[in-house]
């Protein structure tokens, strides 16, 4: 697997978004929460990355109960908080969904189903992609799309890891087949084609800087430096997409910013948005199906 730090360099290409749109914003909520290492699934230790437990005084091995109330309050109460904004303002979004999580919460799985989000496979479950072998990555790879297609009536159009993926991933991902690009990439801000084997595959990259796992890694405390945050970028970019469009990818969790003053953050900026002209709001899969009717692998 080979690096490359040149990607399109000085001369993007200009993606041609629809409406003529100076920037296309896709938001990613991550659908999760009961999918994640506890010591009732048998994985001897409960997870509290991502939460507000920042150096939990349980010992590992013993169950934490906080941190897996923490997860709870995502499904509990998160989760329906952001719905209930995304469709009052009829703003698409993707769902990164783990079937884990899906089969642990029938609510959560029909609301999706009634929605028009569009889903990615977020792998089976809260796992390292790079401790697994080869083999059981590919198992755990097709055993996430068919779950997730038998929860959701809809199969995943893409794929992202929940760590960081392995050197086998993206070609496994390809091999299995179905999936229409993969989010396992932080390296632009346009999507691109890569060759993996014999076969053109595109790539959608995502963000781990718009992103709200910045507030319990102690980047931003209110929902107000949220909004500042997002709407710095979102402006630099529109500002910028006068001549070379781009793409902002802007992930959330429910166990996150479902809380009420960081979600105060979100509203501000969905609001804020929708004022301006010449923006696309697009799910991930349209964002594919568009670079691959303007932009072939060649």
């Amino acid at each position: 697997m080979l690096r490359d730090f040149v990607g399109y360099g000085a001369n993007p290409p200009h993606p041609q978004w629809p409406g003529y749109a100076r920037i296309a914003v896709n938001f990613v909520l991550n659908v999760e929460e009961g999918s994640e290492p506890s010591i009732g699934d048998g994985d001897g230790y409960t997870e509290s990355g991502l939460t507000e437990v920042t150096s939990s005084p349980v010992p590992r091995g013993m169950r934490d109960l906080g941190a897996e109330s923490m997860f709870e309050f995502g499904a509990r109460v998160g989760f329906w908080r952001l719905h209930r904004m995304f469709t009052e303002l009829n703003i698409p979004l993707t769902a990164f969904v783990c079937p884990v999580a899906l089969e642990n919460n029938d609510a959560i799985s029909a609301a999706l189903r009634a929605t028009d989000w569009d889903f990615c496979a977020h792998g089976l479950r809260w796992i390292e992609h790079y401790n697994l072998t080869e083999a059981e990555e590919k198992t755990q790879i097709a055993q996430a799309a068919s779950r997730i297609e038998s929860v959701l009536g809809r199969k995943a159009q893409g794929w992202y890891c929940r760590y960081a993926p392995s050197v086998h991933t993206r070609r496994l991902v390809v091999e299995h087949g179905g999936f229409e690009y993969d989010s396992d990439s932080y390296n632009d801000e346009l999507p691109y084609w890569t060759d993996v084997g014999q076969q053109a595959h595109l790539v959608i990259p995502y963000s781990l800087t718009h992103n709200d796992t910045r507030f319990v890694r102690g980047a931003i405390s209110t929902g107000h430096d949220f909004f500042d945050y997002l709407k710095e970028s979102f402006d630099f970019l529109y500002a910028e997409g006068a001549e070379h469009p781009k793409m902002m990818s802007i992930g959330l969790h429910s166990r996150i910013v479902g809380h009420p003053g960081r979600a105060s953050g979100v509203r501000r900026f969905l609001e804020y948005i929708a004022s301006k002209e010449r923006v696309w709001l697009a799910r991930r899969c349209d964002i594919a199906a568009h670079w691959r009717q303007h932009f072939s692998p060649e």
